[in-house]
């Protein structure tokens, strides 16, 4: 009987683990929408041309790239307790997809950070806005 019980409360509390990751996940992505959105807005109210709105696409990677681990991580807590080789498998086939995406957006986000540096004059893109420990 005790076992039962443990094994509930277990589950239980990881669906609520998962639950909360997840809901912190959005949360990330859509602060970041809303904040690229008023970004979005005012600069081009200012500044109309092309080469403004890529420090608001940067922004807005960096919430997509964040909220997306935040995803991952819900999606591996679901599969914790006991999972079925079905689990594991669309386990494997969610996190093969979200990180390739966070992979294509981090390159992308490097790329335009080193654009925006070259045609600013800098030899080096902004090393505070670089991730620790990966070179740009």
């Amino acid at each position: 009987m005790d076992d039962v019980l443990g094994e509930e409360w277990l589950s239980h509390s990881v669906d609520l683990l998962v639950r909360l990751v997840e809901t912190a996940g959005a949360l990330i992505i859509f602060v970041g929408a809303m904040t690229a959105l008023v970004r979005f807005v005012v600069v081009g109210l200012r500044d109309r041309r092309t080469r403004a709105f890529v420090p608001v696409r940067l922004g807005l990677g960096r919430f997509l790239a964040l909220g997306l681990e935040f995803q991952l991580a819900s999606d591996i807590l679901r599969t914790a307790i006991a999972p079925t080789l079905r689990e594991i498998a669309e386990l494997a086939a969610v996190a093969a997809i979200r990180t390739a995406l966070n992979f294509f957006l981090a390159r992308e986000i490097r790329q335009e950070r080193a654009e925006l540096a070259r045609s600013e004059g800098r030899a080096t893109p902004d090393p505070v806005d670089e991730p620790a420990g990966r070179p740009s």
